[in-house]
């Protein structure tokens, strides 16, 4: 079922879970080592509903989370070939109940979201920006 903040963002279903919407990309690129080409970073906004969650992925540049509404469980799973939960991160507004309003997933590391009890929204900025070719999910 398609939320209603989807429709007010003009969200998509994204591969990995969740519903998201690149909100902006940087007219500037670079240009990585391996010959890539990227702008130097994007962002979206990403709503994960009640319940949900995102499966396990890693892309290949940082990504910062940035808190909006609701409270999102973020887990980390290494850089190995295969996800091995090693740490998480309450992404929220509520600083003062230890949640952080911000919060980064280095370039190569698993992650995932568990779910929660009511909607959350973040924005992600990806640097250098995000490419779907530099994304990967885990399999299963």
């Amino acid at each position: 079922m398609r939320p209603a903040l989807a429709d007010t963002l003009d969200l998509q279903p994204h591969p990995e879970g969740g519903w998201f919407a690149q909100t902006w990309v940087s007219p500037e690129s670079v240009t990585l080592p391996d010959g890539r080409v990227r702008p130097t970073a994007t962002l979206i906004h990403f709503l994960l509903p009640a319940g949900e969650c995102s499966r396990w992925h890693r892309v290949a540049s940082d990504e910062i989370w940035l808190a909006h509404t609701g409270t999102v469980l973020l887990e980390l799973g290494g850089s190995g070939e295969r996800p091995a939960p090693k740490a998480q991160l309450t992404v929220g507004v509520r600083v003062g109940a230890g949640e952080v309003a911000q919060a980064r997933v280095p370039a190569g590391v698993w992650q995932r979201t568990v779910p929660s009890d009511a909607d959350a929204l973040v924005s992600c900025l990806v640097s250098p920006g995000f490419d779907f070719a530099d994304f990967e999910l885990a399999d299963g």
